[in-house]
């Protein structure tokens, strides 16, 4: 008989989001909400066909052991914790850390699900980094995020609006100018990225304003997982860049 894959981030995203809802206590087996999260984490465009081939896959009781292991790892339970898994420390890390943050997360993975878009959207080879792992907040949100981001109209009207307000059409970031680079090759060419991911803008139709023009190496740095930070704004990844003594780039942006 199959065994039920591995909990991933996205699954533990959604089960502590409940933890941390219910005061972070486990929730039992005849609980409406462990219910519900059976059923959506089965819907999940994850794991392939394991809910239909696997059993027991993320079943009530699955569930509810799940919200014991969050629950009782937390630094601050009086008691002997479960064995847990090192994603569960991370996610109860993370919610500690940054619970508005990750509960908005959960929002609007919810919120992607309930809508349909999720299953709409193919996987991205770069909603894992290259070791195979995902950021803290799942990969599906990661992957909604770049499936807009890759959308050619709207990077058209981005560069056309730079273009319209006489801004050069260089990266945020480092300056990189792929015009004066590449010649004719690179002119008019630069990667788009969302200021912020979508649980902290919420998943509503992307405006301009809420992308930046960035080169290909910054963009995918401020998408790069390390050290807990799984996103990064331009800015942010200028404030890192600065730090390092040999750096040739500006702290601040052109």
């Amino acid at each position: 008989m199959p065994r039920s894959p591995a909990w991933t981030h996205d699954e533990l995203l959604l089960a502590c989001a409940l933890v941390v809802e219910n005061g972070w206590d486990e929730l039992r087996e005849g609980d409406l909400r462990v219910l519900d999260l059976s059923e959506l984490l089965r819907s999940l465009p994850i794991h392939g066909d394991a809910a239909q081939t696997v059993p027991k896959f993320r079943s009530i009781g699955s569930v509810s052991r799940k919200t014991s292991d969050l629950a009782s790892n937390h630094p601050a339970y009086n008691g002997t914790p479960t064995k847990g898994s090192r994603l569960d420390r991370e996610m109860i890390a993370a919610f500690i850390a940054r619970p508005s943050e990750m509960l908005a997360a959960a929002a609007a993975l919810r919120q992607g699900i309930s809508t349909g878009e999720l299953h709409r959207i193919p996987e991205d080879p770069d909603e894992l980094d290259e070791h195979g792992r995902s950021a803290v907040e799942g990969r599906l949100l990661v992957r909604w995020t770049l499936h807009r981001e890759r959308d050619r109209g709207l990077r058209a009207r981005k560069i056309a609006q730079a273009e319209k307000l006489g801004h050069p059409l260089q990266c945020e970031v480092c300056t990189f100018d792929f015009g004066r680079s590449y010649g004719p090759l690179g002119e008019g060419y630069v990667e788009v990225h969302h200021r912020l991911p979508l649980h902290v803008s919420g998943p509503r139709e992307t405006r301009l304003d809420d992308l930046a023009l960035l080169c290909a190496n910054c963009h995918r740095m401020c998408h790069r997982s390390n050290s807990g930070t799984s996103w990064r704004t331009p800015s942010a990844l200028r404030a890192e860049i600065a730090q390092i003594p040999s750096s040739p780039w500006p702290d601040t942006p052109p």
